[in-house]
């Protein structure tokens, strides 16, 4: 399995303890649109993308994962990743903190260009979700789906909702109930369905999976209310693997990279 070095892992997870995913403190900077392309200021977001260039390099790809911390999270969960997805060769190319415009620049910016992948898991845009529209963050999902579509042309795409999360601290120390972010959620999911083509872009929403009976989440399963821990990945990965196991093996010979030589 090909996940993080070391000490990248060793500052995500310090990353996640500082709350990184709203970035550091200082003057609020100018609003980015998210369906535009920009990097993030900083070595972390660019030693993160130089790393994945690497692991592009390297190959083969056979199952892509795209996202921000909770994607980058799996580096958290080693066994169930192998358990799922090794046999995939697969790669994580999650970015603690990143938004829709974030890794629309990364994949624009040669993150894609040397893989041949079968599927690409893709979720974006919970950090979107405090300060940008529904509508917004779904016209953003759907350039990113887009641009894969354009880039890999004969890479299927599971597009996953949002996940659900709950009320906590923000990394600046407010309160947030995580009210008015679930009712941005709720809505973007409803609407990030209706890029479902049945065919190379598959929609699927596991988020009841993460809910008690009372609708609240658990915190064996996202302990600070938004991270997943090896249980909720574990949940994630049996509730995504049937559709998953579909589209891997709907052509075996749509991706090079899913059944590579033996090893001599």
């Amino acid at each position: 399995m090909q996940l993080i070095h070391p000490s990248l892992l060793s500052a995500f997870f310090a990353c996640l303890l500082i709350g990184c995913s709203s970035g550091p403190a200082s003057a609020p900077a100018a609003k980015e649109d998210a369906s535009i392309a920009s990097p993030r200021e900083g070595r972390w977001f660019m030693e993160r993308h130089e790393a994945f260039l690497q692991r592009a390099r390297e190959g083969p790809v056979g199952l892509l994962f795209l996202g921000d911390s909770i994607t980058e999270g799996w580096a958290g969960a080693p066994g169930v990743w192998d358990h799922y997805y090794a046999k995939w060769n697969a790669a994580n190319f999650g970015v603690a903190g990143d938004k829709t415009q974030h890794l629309l620049w990364r994949i624009t910016h040669g993150e894609l260009d040397a893989l041949d992948p079968a599927v690409v898991v893709l979720m974006i845009g919970t950090n979107n979700s405090g300060d940008a529209t529904a509508d917004q963050i779904v016209r953003a999902n759907a350039r990113i789906v887009e641009v894969i579509r354009r880039r890999l042309p004969r890479t299927r795409i599971l597009l996953l909702a949002l996940f659900p999360r709950g009320p906590r601290s923000s990394p600046g120390g407010e309160w947030d109930d995580g009210v008015t972010r679930m009712a941005v959620i709720d809505a973007v999911n409803a609407r990030l369905a209706g890029l479902d083509n049945g065919t190379t872009v598959r929609f699927l929403n596991i988020n009841p999976v993460f809910l008690d009976r009372d609708g609240r989440i658990p915190r064996n399963l996202m302990p600070d209310q938004l991270h997943l821990s090896r249980t909720g990945y574990e949940r994630w990965a049996r509730a995504m693997d049937p559709l998953l196991q579909t589209l891997m093996t709907a052509d075996q010979d749509v991706s090079p990279a899913l059944f590579p030589p033996p090893k001599a």
